[in-house]
């Protein structure tokens, strides 16, 4: 099942809707399997583990059985941890390639069911369903692992998907620089936009699904190792 990509610049990170005053929901044992849940803090987090000079590789909107498998790879070549963002409708449909996502040493990210980047203006109820639905997809494709981070498509969080998406144990996460390449601007760009971007911050957003994603590899392919030669190490965001 397709996913169609909003463009969204990563200004809208910091645009909350909804009143900040919503009751935090509570987290529901029937969401995915296991009880041992614990609350996790429920602002927005763009900080790596690795620290000042750490970089945070986060990729969207899959697992995608084309793309997916060729990012994996370049991440396998350059020994790089990553965090995948996985829409539930694709998880559900490619359950062997979340598994792989996890057997490399990734980490999981919910991106909701559907990818509704308008999803901050319909009902809690609606959010709700979004978020936990696609947690209990993608566990279910990854074997029983967990998503450990909640990415709102197109960054339409709001305090009630936070909230409920840090009760169960998933960090909000936003990003830095956001590559712009599901708009397909050619490899060059891509890179330029990193190089140029990076000192906003650590967490850069990619996609491996939506599209013809052949710039993405071939711009991760370049940018790896030259941020590695610029003394940067690659790591998870801050839960």
């Amino acid at each position: 099942m397709g996913v169609t990509v909003l463009a969204t610049g990563a200004s809208v990170w910091t645009a909350q809707a909804g009143g900040a005053d919503e009751p935090a929901p509570k987290a529901s044992a029937s969401a995915t399997p296991g009880s041992d849940v614990k609350p996790v803090d429920e602002s927005i987090v763009h900080a790596s583990e690795e620290g000042k000079r750490g970089v945070n590789i986060t990729i969207d909107d899959g697992p995608d059985p084309v793309w997916t498998p060729r990012v994996l790879d370049l991440l396998r070549e350059y020994k790089v941890k990553a965090t995948f963002c996985m829409v539930g409708t694709q998880a559900q449909a490619h359950p062997d390639l979340v598994k792989k996502v996890v057997a490399a040493g990734h980490r999981l990210c919910d991106h909701s069911v559907s990818h509704n980047t308008a999803m901050d203006k319909d009902t809690q109820a609606y959010q709700s369903r979004q978020i936990l639905d696609a947690e209990r997809m993608i566990t279910k494709a990854s074997g029983g692992v967990r998503p450990l981070y909640y990415r709102a498509p197109g960054g339409a969080f709001t305090p009630y998907s936070r909230k409920l998406a840090a009760s169960r144990g998933m960090r909000p996460l936003g990003w830095n620089v956001d590559t712009k390449d599901f708009e397909r601007p050619g490899t060059d760009a891509i890179v330029a936009t990193v190089q140029r971007e990076l000192s906003n911050g650590p967490t850069l957003l990619f996609h491996d699904a939506g599209g013809d994603r052949t710039q993405t590899v071939e711009a991760l392919r370049r940018l790896l190792p030259w941020l590695k030669q610029q003394g940067y190490s690659f790591g998870f965001p801050v839960r």
